[in-house]
């Protein structure tokens, strides 16, 4: 799904709203998301997920090709952790099943 499509989407769902103003609601949510994550703040979305970010630790690798050895600086890294109210449905459970 595209963005595009998420804004043809609630903008069918929600009558009496333009596609603009659902278009920029839709922008303003996002980049409050990214700059959470810049701030390297946990971004949680109940019933969706949470997302955070996370650091990777600086290493040493081989290139295969080669065998020349190679540093990898340390970086961060996107993680997505889904809720326990999206995972039962992606994974064909019923939310009222116990087990």
């Amino acid at each position: 799904m595209l963005k595009k499509d998420l804004i043809d989407e609630v903008t069918a769902k929600m009558d009496g709203y333009l596609k603009k103003d659902i278009g920029q609601a839709v922008d303003i949510l996002l980049e409050t998301i990214v700059d959470a994550l810049i701030e390297e703040r946990r971004v949680e979305i109940r019933g969706f997920g949470s997302f955070s970010v996370r650091r990777r630790k600086a290493r040493s690798t081989k290139n295969p090709k080669t065998g020349q050895v190679m540093n990898i600086p340390e970086r961060k890294t996107l993680h997505f952790t889904m809720s326990k109210s999206l995972k039962e449905p992606l994974a064909g459970k019923n939310s009222n099943d116990r087990g």
